[in-house]
């Protein structure tokens, strides 16, 4: 059974990432990876989400020398937005989730 406050912290990790994406989620799960698994899961998932949409809006800005980056850019906002947003209620909810289109490089 997952505890309240792990739960908390999970969601934190991706509510805090909306207006600190490297600091506040970097903070909570060095600190508490090692006490709690499903902390520990929903870091490694945020890492791997945050590493994936960066390599994703590189590409797409520089698809803006031929226009089509600039809807790109939009689409990975409003995405990364959406899957932070439907991430925090699962971790809040005590599940664990997988962002789509992610690769897995932190295992």
């Amino acid at each position: 059974m997952i505890k309240s406050e792990e739960r908390l912290m999970a969601a934190g990790i991706y509510v805090l990432s909306l207006f600190f994406p490297i600091i506040a989620p970097l903070i909570i799960w060095l600190l508490k990876k090692d006490e709690s698994s499903f902390i520990d899961y929903h870091g490694k998932e945020y890492f791997n989400f945050f590493i994936s949409y960066f390599v994703y809006s590189i590409v797409a800005g520089i698809l803006t020398l031929v226009i089509v980056g600039i809807f790109l850019l939009w689409a990975i906002g409003i995405a990364a937005l959406i899957f932070s947003i439907i991430a925090a209620v699962r971790a809040y909810e005590g599940k664990e989730y997988q962002f789509p289109w992610i690769f897995r490089l932190i295992k």
